[in-house]
């Protein structure tokens, strides 16, 4: 719990804001909570709780304890966390995996701070995700605590609104929660201490009786002109590829539907990997993950439609992946969107799965030919033998045995090949699955070798591209679906990083396969800086990003998880073991991996910067 800390310089502790009138002091046990002895702290939780919010995470101090009580008893799941970072990354998690809007608890300024770059990772991601912080009274300049929240907000691209007054609490919080919800925004809700204490107002509390989630608002539907100029579109092209990203995670059937008529292949961004899982046709991720074939397949397109997807740098590795005569149509529910990243031939405002449904109408009204086009027997064939990156060929072959490369810092120590290692794991792990990533050079080997069953099994926080989310991002997925297995793919560095959050998943008893690629160093930067295909390079010194060999199986197990060291595949044993144990706790594999020189997608990411 965070102290409500007196100024240093306060003449009269006892009446400085931070020990005194500035601190939202809890209900005691068995407190009267009566209408009469409601305050706004009560109403703003029990009114979120109204509206839907699906689970609260945070610290808790004295600044939002009352708060933070209120959505527990009025029945909003809370886990508290280790450190705010971590609350704000797994609310971040759960509201994608789930489909409803997170809450994080923060106290007022350090509290908030601590929570930044979560904050920023979830707005970026553009996550319905409400963070309640506690603010520091409007009259209380010199508190500790005192700071500008909707500055920093603002500055990590979140919404700043606040809790005003108890006359107008309820509508203030009904606000925050549609642009939450309906925006899909991530908004900081400022709720001053002076405010927080204030009897709830008796036409708020009536109105709390009846309070429940606003309607959704319709989405909009394309233009019949923009519908018919898309369809005609598709209906000149001989080899379409639809790519969908995250603003059609919502659209699978229909872009299915859409696809099949079309002759077109479907991919993906990372954030919807998943999407078309099964689909004979699913070329996967597109951009510095995809496999040889999906790349090439994609690059050979003549038309490219963009679904809820930017078309960014990563997904069309710098625009390499479009020919030069293809043809690039965007939807997007944003006009702002639309050619934002790339120039576009034509650009369709409106919801990915109406206009699927849309065009696909069209293109039978005006008699489309649904002839294979790019779907044929033989791409189909060699999809299912090249696609998928575990089907591959190890090229150069396996790495592991003694280790050697910038990261090695025993000749003797075996280390396992990364592409080897995620390869077993895929054939070992059950198929319902939820994996989370984490940032950093090895992120491209769980995303490519390791399948999931949905676009709901895979959660990948890297709009803020940070290391260290890993860990809360998987447990918050983890809490979102309970019905799967959840695996997170992390660095050393990263989890290390956010390690404080090992307990929180030990503590909750999450069955949580935490795969650590250990390469003893900030690998991205090791690869980026000391490697060069120039011969007159000399290399930097890389002391800053390069680490003594760290025992994490052994401090996983202080933690009450278990842990394994693996340094080649016989070791995976251990992951069979606690499978078949049915296990309450993580399982933390300290695997110590072989230098890759540099893995594939970090030459694509790094390329023209």
């Amino acid at each position: 719990m965070r102290p409500a800390a007196p100024e240093p310089d306060a003449p009269d502790p006892a009446a400085s804001d931070a020990a005194g009138s500035d601190a939202a002091a809890p209900e005691p046990a068995g407190a009267d909570l009566s209408p009469s002895r409601l305050t706004v702290a009560d109403l703003v939780g029990r009114a979120l709780a109204r509206l839907g919010a699906g689970h609260c995470f945070g610290v808790v101090g004295s600044g939002n304890f009352a708060v933070t009580n209120a959505l527990r008893e009025a029945g909003v799941p809370f886990t508290a966390t280790r450190h705010e970072g971590g609350a704000a990354t797994m609310a971040d998690a759960f509201a994608r995996m789930s489909g409803t809007v997170a809450l994080v608890s923060v106290h007022q300024g350090c509290g908030l701070t601590n929570a930044a770059t979560g904050i920023g990772e979830a707005a970026k991601s553009r996550t319905p995700v409400i963070v309640l912080a506690a603010e520091a009274s409007g009259a209380s300049v010199g508190s500790n605590f005192s700071m500008d929240q909707p500055g920093l907000a603002r500055s990590v691209l979140a919404d700043s609104h606040r809790v005003h007054s108890a006359a107008s609490a309820l509508v203030d919080v009904v606000r925050a929660f549609r642009a939450a919800r309906d925006e899909r925004r991530t908004v900081v809700l400022n709720l001053p201490l002076d405010v927080q204490a204030q009897p709830a107002p008796a036409d708020a509390l009536r109105a709390l009786d009846t309070l429940a989630p606003p309607p959704r608002p319709v989405p909009p539907r394309a233009d019949a002109d923009a519908v018919t100029a898309l369809a005609r579109l598709i209906s000149t092209s001989e080899r379409p590829v639809i790519v969908a990203g995250r603003g059609a995670r919502g659209a699978g059937p229909e872009l299915r539907a859409l696809a099949s008529a079309a002759g077109a292949l479907l991919a993906t961004s990372a954030v919807a990997k998943g999407l078309f899982a099964g689909d004979p046709f699913d070329l996967g991720i597109s951009g510095g993950f995809s496999s040889p074939l999906s790349a090439e397949l994609i690059s050979r397109a003549d038309l490219i439609i963009g679904a809820g997807c930017a078309l960014n740098m990563w997904t069309m590795r710098h625009g390499r992946l479009i020919g030069p005569d293809t043809r690039v149509a965007q939807i997007d529910l944003e006009a702002s969107a639309l050619g934002a990243q790339r120039p576009i031939d034509l650009g369709v405002l409106g919801d990915a799965a109406s206009t699927a449904t849309a065009v696909l109408e069209e293109l039978t009204r005006f008699g489309h030919d649904p002839e294979p086009r790019y779907r044929t027997p033989e791409v189909a064939a060699r999809i299912a033998a090249e696609s998928r990156w575990s089907d591959v060929p190890l090229d150069p072959p396996d790495l592991g045995g003694p280790a050697r490369g910038a990261a090695e810092n025993s000749a003797a120590e075996t280390r396992i090949d990364p592409r080897v290692l995620s390869r077993e794991l895929n054939r070992l792990l059950p198929a319902e699955r939820i994996v989370s990533v984490d940032s950093g050079n090895f992120m491209g080997y769980p995303s490519a070798y390791l399948d999931v069953p949905d676009e709901f099994g895979f959660c990948f926080t890297q709009a803020f591209q940070s290391i260290g989310l890993g860990l809360s991002t998987a447990i918050g997925a983890a809490l979102a679906r309970p019905d799967r297995l959840p695996v997170l793919g992390t660095g050393d560095g990263g989890l290390l990083m956010g390690i404080a959050e090992l307990e929180t998943a030990v503590r909750l008893e999450l069955p949580l396969l935490v795969v650590v690629y250990n390469d003893d160093a900030y690998g991205a930067e090791v690869h980026h800086f000391g490697v060069s295909d120039d011969p007159d390079f000399v290399a930097p010194d890389l002391g800053a990003v390069t680490f003594p060999s760290v025992d994490i199986a052994s401090i996983a197990r202080g933690f009450g998880a278990q842990g394994a060291t693996v340094r080649e595949a016989g070791d995976l044993e251990a992951v069979r073991r606690w499978l078949e144990s049915g296990p309450t706790s993580p399982l933390v594999l300290d695997a110590r991996i072989a230098s890759d020189g540099g893995a594939w997608w970090l030459a694509e990411a790094f390329r023209g910067h």
